[in-house]
């Protein structure tokens, strides 16, 4: 029987960083009529970079000892923060299609587990494979049953490919060059520097359009709390105590239990396509996250 703090780890943790991972629409939804993308994600960061540094300080958390350390601990945070909340929000703001760009970055725990082995020694089994696959083609299924049109062009395709290699790279990169690192005190470096990248863009590319409204403030609140003190946190946590692999197949739980919450809140149709496409997620996500025999053995 598994200990207690295994079960936390094994299953607490996971369940609450989807549920809150899977509601980063909440925010989007809201906040972007009244912003433009960049802006938008740049205001987030620099709030929620302000926020955790403030929480370190008073904490008294450990910063990073050296000028390496925090080059490392900034390079994945762009990779996870600037990068794919870039290349999503700016794709989906240039018109294409929320369930085409959720397909796409859908391909993150394959990519994960493909460039897991080479770059972290992590060896994934055929079963851990079949799980994946699987994961795959039931979140094809939940978008498919909800896809609406949207242009799809070049630089939002271009975009898209960004934030899918961002995320998957910065997954491997916390595991690989921040395994140690303070989440409180590596949060606001990331944020910081993530800030400094998508200001820096916003003000090429934006005209930093801002109409302050209720929806816009609820928002920009439930994205820095929830979503980059919340589920980013819970996400590298999830990291430091996991095999990147099976990490990133957890991804695959958002999007389904995103479509179930718009069920639920906003009265918006559940096809029987999506509900097929949620259980073979479910199964997938299962493989991946069954532990092999030489584990259980070794445990």
């Amino acid at each position: 029987m598994p200990a207690r703090g295994e079960w936390v780890w094994s299953l607490a943790l996971p369940a609450a960083f989807i549920l809150l991972w899977s509601t980063g629409f909440i925010g989007a939804k809201l906040g972007l009529p009244w912003i433009e993308p960049l802006t938008f994600l740049s205001i987030r960061m620099i709030i929620a970079g302000g926020l955790l540094g403030l929480v370190a300080v008073l904490t008294r958390a450990p910063w990073p000892a050296d000028g390496r350390a925090i080059v490392h601990t900034a390079a994945a945070g762009l990779l996870v923060h600037a990068a794919y909340l870039g290349g999503v929000f700016w794709a989906i703001d240039r018109g294409q299609a929320a369930g085409v760009t959720a397909i796409i970055v859908a391909l993150q725990p394959l990519l994960t587990a493909t460039l897991a082995g080479p770059l972290l020694a992590e060896r994934v089994s055929a079963r851990q494979w079949l799980g994946l696959v699987l994961g795959f083609a039931g979140v094809s299924l939940v978008i498919l049953g909800r896809l609406e049109g949207g242009a799809i062009s070049t630089q939002t395709l271009t975009a898209t490919l960004i934030a899918l290699v961002g995320i998957t790279l910065g997954t491997l990169y916390q595991k690989r060059f921040c395994p140690v690192t303070d989440l409180r005190s590596g949060g606001a470096i990331q944020y910081a520097a993530s800030a400094i990248v998508l200001g820096s863009l916003a003000v090429v590319l934006e005209e930093q359009r801002i109409i302050w409204t209720g929806e816009l403030v609820f928002a920009l609140a439930w994205l820095v709390l929830v979503l980059s003190v919340g589920a980013i946190g819970l996400l590298f946590l999830l990291i430091r105590h996991g095999a990147a692999s099976r990490v990133a197949s957890f991804f695959y739980l958002a999007p389904p239990i995103t479509v179930v919450t718009a069920w639920l809140l906003f009265d918006e149709v559940l096809p029987p396509l999506a509900l097929v496409g949620l259980a073979v997620v479910v199964i997938g996500v299962a493989l991946v996250q069954r532990p092999s025999p030489v584990q259980s053995n070794r445990g």
